[in-house]
């Protein structure tokens, strides 16, 4: 009897007493608030801010899927809601009870859809992406408590105005490529009518006289402007497209030359605007591995694995040096040949006198090379630049990827419409009038893609808050048991994510955290060494980078994509009807012949060779003479 009363006095009674001093730890008058966000979505998990509970202690949840016990770190339990109906709270005596709706994770990939599909189907890209964000901004009204679907329609309505597009706007990154489209516009105007544009394409015509050397011409300006993908799609498409409309070259193919040559060399140079988002991007993922290899070196190593962006590059080539094509494009380039359009493009310049094409071309030189210059100078670093362990290559290569792109582009683009506005007083090319007339209807030509890219946008942030890539992620995760098929899944997520959500960045952004550590921890299950991990994570990095540029060709939501239809001032839908069987085509041609083998660790040297060979024999035998 005084054993058991010695055991009960020093163990029962502590254990109890630690158990509610854990559990509890709270006053009976102490005010206990779970606070859980309106919307909730399934199979996501959540930090749940606690309050009036002390750290450290345990939280019972009941709910559909059984008990749970929760412990508060931080002011905060992490909770994941499956199922809509009762959850039920208890910490010590005190239980919260809450009715929660939950909205399926499936649901996320609605509204993207929906404005893909819509802008197939109307060939009309404005209504498609009010469609697709009132099906988003009513999933969020509905499932955060609403609970009438006429009331969830009309909350959604609301709230694209008062919200969605208002806060889109505001953004200071998109707020920039509004401003510098609406500059770039102006420029335009401004050297079309002070006869600067006229002149040059008198000028560029003695030289690309056929429609072979205007595509080359065309192309090799792509490749030229490899800072920024944004300025290369604006200045590219802009400049010649008067060249273009004299050879008799559809908008379709010029706007598809544009897109296809602008974020192919932005992911592949070392220097640009793109490597400082990715290297963060990278870093982010890199600090969930225990691995030494750094961000700049797996950005490197990935490089010759972009097999996409490159052979994109490639395919155009081959197209132009066959004078072939097909699909869509040999429908619209044959049109445009019947029809021949030329003269009706170009008799609006016919009322304007031709002036010298210095005026054209300074200001175009000093976009690109202003351009380039502010992003050395946004992103300069003395420690970097003075550092003698730093080749030449990699300290500009840092700056250009620290740099703040969208300042630069500003500068230089205001610049040039201040230079060109001059010129063309001072030299009485055009009145002060004239030129102010021209400024103006440089803005208006921009404002139908400008709307467009706002909605776009809102809907990127919609697809973002309602996790559209967690549930594509999802949908391929029952495919990651090979390890050397990893490079092909991510490409193919990569490429739908893109396309559902019209953002590259945004691709890297959401895939890179969330599938470093899943390859790396694939790599140590398969037994692999610290080299063929490192190899399998740039593998897997340009995976996903390749296929979010394939979506982005394919996605008429994607930015890039509108801003190359804004540009060769082509119409949005057939632009990607035209653009899309051919980036399909690479893209298929990529996966099967370049991705695929890496399961067998075919070297590269014989990877690139069977892909050219077989993009080669394609055009070639299912190509028509254009």
């Amino acid at each position: 009897m005084i054993k058991k009363l010695i055991i009960f006095l020093l163990f029962v009674i502590p254990i109890y007493s630690f158990g509610q001093c854990e559990l509890a730890g709270l006053t009976n008058n102490q005010k206990v608030e779970i606070q859980i966000p309106n919307f909730l979505i399934q199979h996501i998990k959540y930090d749940i801010e606690v309050k009036g509970v002390p750290e450290g202690s345990y939280i019972e949840l009941n709910s559909l899927d059984g008990t749970s016990i929760l412990t508060v770190k931080d002011g905060k339990i992490h909770v994941v809601f499956n199922e809509t109906g009762k959850y039920v709270f208890t910490v010590s005596e005190k239980v919260i009870k809450k009715d929660l709706k939950v909205m399926p994770l499936w649901y996320s990939i609605i509204p993207p859809l929906l404005a893909i599909l819509f802008a197939m189907l109307f060939k009309e890209v404005l209504t498609a992406l009010l469609i697709g964000l009132l099906s988003g901004t009513v999933a969020i009204a509905f499932y955060s408590g609403e609970g009438n679907i006429l009331i969830s329609i009309g909350s959604g309505l609301l709230d694209i105005i008062d919200n969605r597009i208002i806060h889109t706007i505001a953004d200071a990154d998109h707020a920039s490529v509004i401003v510098f489209s609406l500059l770039i516009g102006a420029v335009v105007q401004i050297i079309r009518k002070n006869g600067g544009m006229h002149g040059l394409v008198q000028r560029l015509a003695r030289k690309v006289s056929t429609r072979k050397k205007g595509m080359l011409f065309t192309w090799l300006m792509g490749v030229l402007i490899f800072f920024d993908d944004y300025a290369n799609t604006l200045v590219v498409g802009n400049t010649v497209r008067p060249v273009t409309d004299k050879l008799n070259i559809s908008r379709e193919k010029l706007a598809y030359i544009v897109d296809s040559t602008a974020a192919p060399v932005a992911c592949l140079a070392f220097v640009t605007t793109w490597i400082g988002v990715e290297l963060s991007y990278i870093q982010e993922g890199l600090s969930q591995i225990p691995t030494e290899i750094s961000a700049y070196q797996l950005f490197l190593n990935s490089l010759p694995y972009r097999i996409y962006p490159i052979f994109a590059l490639i395919f155009i080539l081959l197209l132009i040096y066959q004078k072939k094509d097909f699909g869509p494009m040999y429908q619209a380039e044959v049109k445009v040949k019947e029809l021949d359009l030329s003269e009706d493009r170009m008799e609006e310049n016919d009322e304007i006198k031709p002036s010298h094409w210095a005026n054209a071309v300074i200001p175009i030189a000093i976009i690109i090379f202003g351009t380039f210059t502010g992003l050395v100078y946004t992103g300069y670093h003395p420690e970097i630049w003075h550092n003698p362990d730093i080749s030449f290559i990699r300290k500009l290569s840092a700056i250009i990827g620290g740099s703040d792109a969208f300042r630069a582009l500003l500068w230089s683009s205001m610049l040039a419409v201040l230079v060109s506005f001059l010129m063309s007083v001072f030299k009485k090319l055009l009145t002060l009038r004239d030129a102010s007339d021209a400024i103006i209807d440089g803005f208006r030509a921009m404002l139908s893609a400008i709307v467009i890219l706002i909605l776009a946008w809102s809907l990127a942030a919609i697809t973002q808050e309602l996790h559209t890539a967690q549930f594509l992620a999802g949908m391929l995760s029952s495919l990651k048991s090979l390890p050397g098929l990893l490079p092909a899944i991510t490409f193919i997520l990569g490429a739908l994510v893109a396309f559902s959500t019209g953002s590259s960045w945004g691709t890297m952004a959401i895939l890179y955290p969330l599938l470093m550590p899943v390859t790396w921890k694939i790599s140590e299950m398969s037994g692999m060494d610290m080299s063929d991990s490192n190899m399998l994570l740039g593998q897997m990095i340009a995976g996903i980078l390749a296929g979010a540029v394939l979506g982005d060709h394919c996605s008429p939501i994607s930015d890039t994509t509108i801003l190359s239809s804004l540009a060769s001032n082509c119409d949005h839908i057939e632009h990607v009807r035209t653009q899309m069987p051919y980036a399909l085509t690479v893209g298929g041609v990529v996966l099967v012949f370049g991705l695929v083998p890496l399961i067998w660790n075919i070297p590269l040297w014989i990877i690139y060779p069977v892909i050219i060979a077989v993009l080669y024999m394609i055009v070639k035998y299912f190509g028509k003479n254009s």
